[in-house]
């Protein structure tokens, strides 16, 4: 954001410096039928294109009255042209200009953060994705905040997709991600991050209560009839990076599958982490 607000203070002040330098031109150098005058469209697009339309207009209609104020104070120019025809014309040319350069460019900077958050967001379920996943953990890692990470995988998606087909699957992950998302804080955040998984940061500070709130997760939806199994992990305690983080929880996640399908006399379920 800062970036972008930098960007933008130099684009507006060097509208702001072409604006003074078209208007000294059109007073000392200007002479009849040159046009320098001409030159005001640039500054005007400028404004424009960081602004948007309103303000497009406005410089527009400044760059008319630089225009007019000019004629009146070169000499070489007759100043009756002030109150012809063309300086109406040329203000609503000026202004129109803007306008639309101006409305095209909020267009596409809307267009832009559109496919932004599309590109952050999973299409089935609509939570972050893993590429917004990793960059809230990014962020947290740069503010050095103590957190927790959990790694849920759905139990049993496999055997659902092949009684109720992939559409019946599709459901049950909904009605998943729907659940975790009423369950959860206004401090924790979900993420989807593969097939059957979904990630959750947490404001948890240690493994304990990372454990603790994991366990109270599979709780809570085994009574909504959702089998999950959680993993998790703790920072600063279990990891410098977001990998080795991950890599914690994955593999708390997969032990536990293990032990819960020897106990449960379950067939054992493919590891599906998040480890390269």
């Amino acid at each position: 954001m800062h970036g972008v607000d930098t960007h933008m203070r130099l684009v507006l002040g060097f509208a702001f410096a072409s604006f003074v330098a078209v208007y000294a031109a059109l007073v000392f150098v200007e002479s009849p039928g040159l046009g320098l005058g001409h030159f005001f469209y640039i500054p005007v697009a400028l404004v424009a294109l960081v602004s948007g339309a309103r303000l497009g207009a406005l410089a527009g209609g400044g760059a008319a009255a630089l225009y007019a104020m000019a004629i009146v104070l070169n000499p070489a120019l007759p100043s009756f042209d002030v109150i012809t025809i063309s300086t109406p014309i040329r203000l609503l040319t000026f202004a129109a200009s803007g306008a639309l350069i101006g409305w095209y460019a909020q267009r596409n900077r809307e267009l832009i953060a559109r496919l932004e958050v599309l590109a952050q967001r999973d299409r089935l379920t609509g939570l972050p994705n893993m590429r917004a996943f990793e960059e809230a953990v990014d962020k947290l890692f740069k503010e050095q905040r103590p957190f927790g990470l959990l790694l849920g995988d759905m139990d049993g998606l496999r055997e659902a997709n092949e009684e109720l087909g992939h559409g019946g699957g599709d459901v049950i992950l909904v009605r998943l991600a729907e659940t975790l998302g009423k369950l959860l804080g206004p401090e924790e955040r979900l993420a989807r991050v593969g097939g059957d998984e979904f990630a959750i940061l947490t404001v948890t500070r240690t493994k304990e209560a990372a454990a603790e709130r994991a366990n109270q997760l599979e709780a809570f939806l085994a009574d909504e009839g959702l089998r999950v199994t959680f993993g998790w992990a703790a920072f600063p305690g279990e990891g410098r990076n977001a990998l080795g983080l991950v890599r914690v929880a994955d593999e708390r996640l997969y032990a536990r599958k293990l032990v819960r399908g020897r106990r449960n006399g379950e067939p054992q379920l493919p590891k599906l982490g998040l480890t390269a």
